[in-house]
């Protein structure tokens, strides 16, 4: 069955999350970054995940900005950061992650192929439309869905019932796409062929299912057909 319908996670998918850390680290009014920005991106990175993992399982949903907020005060206590000022920055820039590089040239692609694009993601709302807006992909998305709709974090089937509800296709005519690993398999063992964007080249997740393909970057994400 063709695939007609393109989806993606937002968040180190098509957008850059170490971007923020990054930027803030060559500002000099944040030069304490400059050190430990890669840590700080990193473990941001990874209590955001953690904390959306904890709260689905525990039942206590929030909205994605308050988790990136918890992650970012335990990233900037474990590198010995506490300025305020910085954190200021570093959460305002978190509204204005770049895309990588390959990314409005594979969106249009797929445009003008005819195929139907969007983004599923963690974030809330507001956060995505922020960050496509300020990325410059906002015209090559079809819709921009959040899990806010249905109140839990993926790997949820609920957030993944989304993509169906919103352009009417069976599962098999989906390729969801994301740089999570997890995310990728869980969407796999729903149903979607899958692809792991797999930029840091790291080990495969061991889980109940696993992606079908893994790529180093999105660059030929249009010759899946």
């Amino acid at each position: 069955m063709p695939i007609t319908t393109y989806v993606f996670d937002a968040y180190g998918t098509l957008l850059d999350v170490n971007a923020a850390a990054k930027s803030a680290a060559a500002e000099p009014d944040h030069a304490a970054l400059s050190e430990v920005w890669p840590a700080l991106a990193r473990d941001w990175r990874l209590k955001q995940l953690q904390y959306t993992w904890l709260r689905a399982v525990a039942g206590q949903h929030c909205d994605f900005w308050q988790v990136t907020q918890d992650g970012l005060d335990w990233a900037m206590e474990a590198n010995g950061l506490d300025s305020s000022a910085t954190r200021k920055r570093l959460l305002e820039l978190y509204w204005e992650l770049a895309a990588y590089p390959e990314v409005p040239a594979m969106l249009k692609s797929l445009k003008d192929a005819g195929k139907a694009t969007a983004i599923l993601s963690n974030g809330s709302p507001d956060m995505l439309l922020g960050a496509v807006t300020s990325a410059g992909i906002a015209s090559d998305l079809d819709a921009v869905l959040s899990v806010e709709d249905v109140g839990v974090f993926k790997p949820a089937d609920a957030v993944y019932d989304m993509v169906g509800t919103q352009f009417g296709c069976p599962k098999e005519e989906v390729l969801f796409v994301s740089s999570n690993g997890w995310d990728a398999a869980g969407a796999a063992g729903y149903g979607f062929q899958t692809v792991w964007v797999n930029r840091a080249g790291e080990p495969l997740d061991r889980l109940y299912a696993a992606p079908h393909h893994v790529l180093s970057d999105l660059t030929t994400i249009p010759e899946f057909t």
